[in-house]
């Protein structure tokens, strides 16, 4: 078969679409996509090239080092005996830290810490005694990029918490994005000056990292921030993450102080635009295989936790424990887009072997520990018993610790009420959260040192009239997180009480500061009976009678810890209850605390059903 041939016509179109196509392979060679001829000039045709001549840059890479702890809680002082570091060893680390990164990657670090860097104590007391700036101030100036207000900053009021911060030289911001001070004139005038902010922003390396404050929403039932206004966590932090996103800032931390890590990695959940927590408010132990923090002992979970954010990020969640004996070092790799890439991390144990920052040494731990020489050497009582002020326990069960404690809050009102012709009291509650020394007291000598141990605070101790209905409610609230331990568990003198945990709880928003009944009322409480014999609360249900006139401390009576009591009248009676501890054991004790009166496993005043405590109280033993 012959081919078909071409005519003149189609030969000449042919002719002229080889031509074209020709042309066109020409435009594809580099010199038409605008790179130089030869002689130095630009080729090819001035035309928009067929594809793009350029692309974003591949990302970079910045490595931040994080350094963080939290709860140091003026535990300023080392201990040989237990291996406690002091706050001029921990200085020591930080600063070669500081200098010298645990990542060889580093291109800058933050330092931060994540609230309650001080707690009423007996190191704290004699800070007050000197006057500010106090050593804890003294102590940790210079150290930090930022730091977060935590529940034990407002111990003492808005003044001291002010008055701490004013002692940072130089200064520092210290952070909290849900908390109004604006009725607070003293701290209200740390806002004005920049010291006291709901975020801040630092600068790197060239690069600006958003750092952000959280405090525990329970703040007014814990501590006494007074007319400061504590908002919703979640929703501040998130307004102040978009804010500091429209300000071109897109790396951003959050130093939180809740009660918890575990809260901490809840909230994560709600959160939009953090990209690490440093937590406070629990002092769990995070380790791994690099981390040197208290080995030996259990560690909570790994260092660090994860959580997934709103958008369904990954979130590094970290957290060291309290006092000045670990330091949490992370490493943060964000791209030039601003987003966290890979994190890496480790707690880094301050071992008590360190060599001290010698100027630490001499501002702050030799003059501490002089002006302790002279309450630690007054002795005030001698005791026969060991008195176990631990604080699981004093936040779960009677102990001797907590008895000796109310019995001195009851004697006080006691002896008071004698002298004034008024009322007796009914009976005493001292709640668990103010025993503080977290310890076994040994058997021998009570200083008064001891006593500031047991009760730092700036609680002063009344009386208040409480109807019987709201003396079982308040118990119910004393006894409703068991057997979880919580700081309203109760410790008592003038009654015995007996507790069914099996039961419904008394169901408080704990939230809330206004401590809403938001479910079951609790009938927890089964028996009451007052140190007379008489009944109060029998088989669950109030026994109609006389009002109960409490001894305890203006803390509970102004609702603390959620107790029902900030609606009726309290009588101060002029003395802190470690003023009243102290009378109690020189006075009425007369300078001997026996095992007969304060057994080691408790006088029986508490039963709880189904727990191996005593069923009543010893023959020979007062209930209080």
């Amino acid at each position: 078969m012959r081919k078909p041939r071409i005519s003149a016509v189609k030969k000449s179109a042919l002719l002229i679409g080889v031509a074209a196509l020709l042309s066109g392979v020409a435009a594809l060679t580099p010199t038409a996509l605008g790179a130089q001829d030869s002689s130095g000039g630009q080729g090819g045709q001035e035309r928009e090239p067929p594809f793009p001549t350029s692309y974003p840059p591949p990302p970079t890479f910045f490595y931040l080092t994080i350094l963080h702890n939290n709860d140091g809680k003026s535990k300023l002082l080392p201990d040989e005996d237990s291996g406690y570091s002091g706050i001029a060893q921990f200085v020591a680390v930080l600063r070669e830290l500081q200098e010298y990164p645990d990542s060889p990657d580093s291109q800058g670090v933050i330092t931060l810490a994540s609230g309650s860097n001080f707690l009423a104590s007996k190191e704290f007391n004699v800070s007050l005694q000197k006057g500010a700036p106090y050593y804890d101030s003294i102590a940790l100036s210079g150290l930090y990029d930022a730091m977060a207000v935590g529940n034990h900053e407002m111990d003492f009021g808005p003044e001291t918490a002010a008055e701490f911060i004013k002692g940072f030289d130089p200064e520092v911001v210290f952070l909290s994005a849900n908390l109004n001070v604006s009725n607070e004139p003293s701290l209200a005038a740390l806002v004005r000056s920049g010291r006291l902010a709901k975020s801040t922003i630092v600068n790197v390396g060239g690069e600006q990292f958003g750092v952000i404050g959280a405090v525990t929403p329970q703040l007014p039932n814990i501590s006494d921030p007074r007319n400061a206004v504590v908002g919703d966590v979640a929703y501040a932090v998130n307004a102040e993450a978009k804010l500091l996103d429209r300000q071109g800032v897109h790396k951003i931390i959050l130093i939180s102080h809740l009660q918890s890590v575990s809260e901490s990695l809840e909230l994560v959940s709600s959160l939009w635009g953090v990209d690490i927590v440093i937590a406070g408010g629990g002092g769990e132990l995070l380790s791994n295989e690099d981390s040197t923090c208290l080995p030996g002992e259990d560690a909570y979970g790994s260092y660090p936790l994860e959580a997934r954010n709103s958008t369904g990020m990954l979130v590094p969640v970290v957290t060291v424990p309290g006092g000045y004996r670990c330091i949490g070092s992370l490493t943060a790799i964000f791209d030039s887009y601003g987003k966290l890439n890979s994190w890496r991390g480790r707690s880094i144990g301050v071992n008590v072997n360190v060599t001290p920052d010698p100027v630490v040494v001499a501002e702050v731990e030799e003059p501490l520990a002089e002006a302790l020489r002279d309450i630690s050497s007054n002795v005030l009582a001698t005791s026969s018993v060991a008195l176990d002020g631990r604080k699981l326990n004093v936040r779960t069960q009677e102990t001797n610790a907590g008895n000796l404690l109310a019995d001195a809050l009851f004697s006080s009102a006691l002896s008071r009420a004698e002298a004034d012709g008024t009322d007796t009291p009914t009976a005493a509650i001292q709640n668990g959260g103010g025993i503080r020394n977290d310890s076994v007291i040994s058997a021998g000598q009570l200083t008064e040192a001891d006593t500031f141990d047991i009760a730092p605070y700036p609680d002063f101790v009344g009386v208040v009239e409480v109807p019987r209905e709201t003396f079982k409610a308040l118990l119910e609230q004393a006894v409703d997180s068991l057997p979880e331990a919580r700081g309203q568990f109760a410790q008592i003198a003038g009654f015995r009480m007996t507790v069914d945990p099996s039961r419904p709880a008394r169901e408080i928003d704990h939230y809330s500061s206004e401590c809403t009944l938001i479910g079951n009322e609790g009938s927890r409480i089964r028996e009451v009976r007052l140190s007379d014999g008489t009944y109060v609360v029998r088989n669950g249900r109030v026994v109609r009678g006389d009002p109960i006139r409490l001894a305890t401390t203006n803390f509970l009576a102004r609702g603390g810890d959620c107790y029902p009591l900030g609606d009726l009248e309290f009588t101060p009676l002029g003395l802190s209850y470690q003023q009243a501890l102290a009378e109690f054991l020189t006075g009425e004790l007369n300078g001997e605390v026996t095992a007969r009166k304060y057994p080691e496993d408790g006088s029986g005043r508490i039963n709880i059903v189904g727990a191996t405590s005593t069923e009543g109280p010893p023959e020979s033993a007062p209930i209080g």
